[in-house]
């Protein structure tokens, strides 16, 4: 059986103005993206959807430590006194970087306190201690003093040393959308991300039948922690053979609809990597006798060849839809990358059908299977304290499933006749939603998301001076009132494509990231669709 990597949740991990902005006090212009979603919006969207981004950007500013400019995981309390949470991660940085594009390029605040803002962050991660032969930062920092934690600043256990390649992939991002945004901080930006090397995570021996590597979850680069009785420990080595050995966990990141793809598209574009390692990661778990009959549902599909590697296109089928799945099926795995590269465009075949569908059982999930009333299920903060994954059980691999509602109500169709269901037919209970997966779903369906978004605001308490809360209980009515820094950046990354002319794609999707990664994607044909 594969390494089935858990997922690691990631909260705790062109200089002119775009064309279509009105700066300062204006509103959107109403010019909408490339692929032409603001335009199926009323005109009074314009409006609403700039207070959305006022407010969620202030919620950012509130988190961030105003002597390092560092951002806190995520923040309660009222915004001029807020609790930070006192850690931050590579992710949390990255997302504020991103963000403070965003609102530049939105008129949310000039040009001159962009800039400002950005120095102040890109100087203290210079300062900052991280892995120095491969430029990695990190997963846990003080964001008040640039420190790397050592215990855990709410209970004092133990930290170690970890440095994760799916976070560092995201700040290298923030990174890189800086570089070609801002002219007064684009030096600082690139001397940070040009020292970053993913080769570091690249096993390309991981398996004997797959004539790729695949990327490690990360590495420990000091004392290992401790390993449980009679289980594995770490794996010493070395993949970029410079300074001393660390120690590499067993898990690798192995499946295609996750986010953590965009260390994959960064990887590769910087020529880290070989292009051939997109196709090595599973679009599905094979369909193969019963050997995988573990796995949420049984496959269909066929095999393709790509680059010399011999792809299964498995998709799950729910609601006569056939979808690539996500670990977990949840909106964040499948859609937050697409916020970076305009996948969809780029690879009609398989991800301009495959995010349609996502997006389309998300809301037919919500709406029709489970009546909640609402839709879009992604990993956030509990209703009721704590952090939980959410998603459509239906569509992720995950046979215990990232579950839509509070009671944790299991989809379970069985795997033909090598298990029979045991639950085909769930009635669902609390539903929990959360605005961050509905700002995903923008780019593709934006009236739909748009609607629901509005009807959060109105008819639940979803809604604070900090923009929309993290998560909502939609039936109990029961909210998680605190802001994460990691949801707020894709709230204000997702506004900026849609609403702002594609703000962080035409910064991220340029120069060796369209020449290596529009033509490799572009290749493959998923086995999505509709019945």
């Amino acid at each position: 059986m594969t390494e089935i990597t858990r997922r690691n949740l990631l909260r705790g991990g062109a200089a002119a103005a775009v064309t279509g902005i009105i700066g300062g006090a204006g509103a959107f212009a109403g010019t909408a993206n490339a692929a032409g979603s603001a335009l199926a919006l009323p005109p009074p969207s314009r409006t609403e959807i700039r207070r959305w981004a006022t407010d969620t950007w202030a919620s950012l500013v509130a988190m961030t430590d105003e002597r390092t400019g560092l951002t806190a995981d995520n923040i309660d309390g009222p915004l001029a006194n807020p609790h930070r949470s006192g850690y931050t991660s590579p992710t949390n940085i990255g997302g504020y970087l991103w963000s403070a594009i965003v609102a530049r390029d939105l008129g949310l605040i000039s040009r001159a306190e962009c800039s400002g803002r950005l120095d102040k962050t890109l100087r203290t991660l210079l300062t900052m201690r991280h892995h120095e032969p491969s430029g990695m930062y990190y997963n846990w920092y003080d964001e008040a003093t640039g420190e790397p934690l050592t215990t855990w600043p709410t209970d004092g256990n133990t930290i170690y040393p970890f440095l994760s390649s799916v976070d560092n992939g995201w700040l290298a991002a923030g990174l890189m959308v800086v570089q070609n945004s801002d002219r007064a901080t684009a030096s600082l930006a690139q001397q940070l991300s040009d020292r970053m090397n993913f080769k570091m995570y690249y096993n390309e021996d991981v398996r004997p039948d797959l004539p790729v590597g695949l990327l490690r979850g990360g590495f420990w680069d000091g004392a290992t922690p401790p390993t449980d009785p009679g289980q594995p420990g770490p794996v010493e080595g070395n993949y970029l053979g410079v300074g001393p050995n660390v120690f590499y966990p067993l898990n690798h990141y192995d499946t295609t609809v996750s986010e953590t793809r965009i260390a994959s598209y960064i990887a590769i574009a910087r020529g880290q990597i070989p292009a051939a390692h997109y196709f090595g990661t599973w679009r599905t778990f094979p369909d193969v006798n019963c050997d995988w009959s573990w796995q949420e549902q049984q496959p269909i599909g066929q095999t393709r060849n790509y680059l010399g590697v011999d792809v299964f296109e498995g998709a799950y089928t729910y609601r006569g839809m056939r979808i690539v799945p996500g670990w977990g099926g949840s909106m964040f795995e499948a859609m937050m990358p697409a916020m970076f590269v305009p996948e969809e465009k780029w690879a009609p075949r398989s991800w301009g059908v495959n995010h349609r569908l996502t997006v389309r059982a998300h809301r037919e999930h919500g709406l029709d299977d489970a009546g909640y009333g609402y839709w879009g299920f992604s990993p956030a903060s509990q209703p009721g304290g704590g952090y939980r994954e959410y998603g459509v059980d239906a569509i992720g691999l995950n046979p215990d499933g990232y579950l839509s509602d509070v009671e944790g109500t299991k989809y379970d169709a069985g795997y033909g006749t090598c298990r029979p269901a045991k639950n085909p037919n769930p009635t669902y209970g609390d539903g929990v939603v959360t605005p961050h997966a509905l700002f995903l779903a923008m780019h593709v369906e934006s009236r739909e998301a748009y609607d629901n978004l509005r009807k959060l605001e109105r008819e639940l308490d979803a809604y604070g001076e900090g923009g929309f809360y993290d998560a909502i209980a939609v039936r109990s009515g029961t909210v998680a009132k605190r802001y994460l820094s990691l949801d707020q950046s894709m709230v204000m990354g997702s506004i900026g494509n849609v609403f702002g002319g594609d703000v962080i794609r035409r910064a991220f999707a340029t120069g060796e990231v369209r020449r290596r990664i529009k033509p490799l994607i572009a290749m493959e044909q998923f086995g999505a669709g509709v019945i």
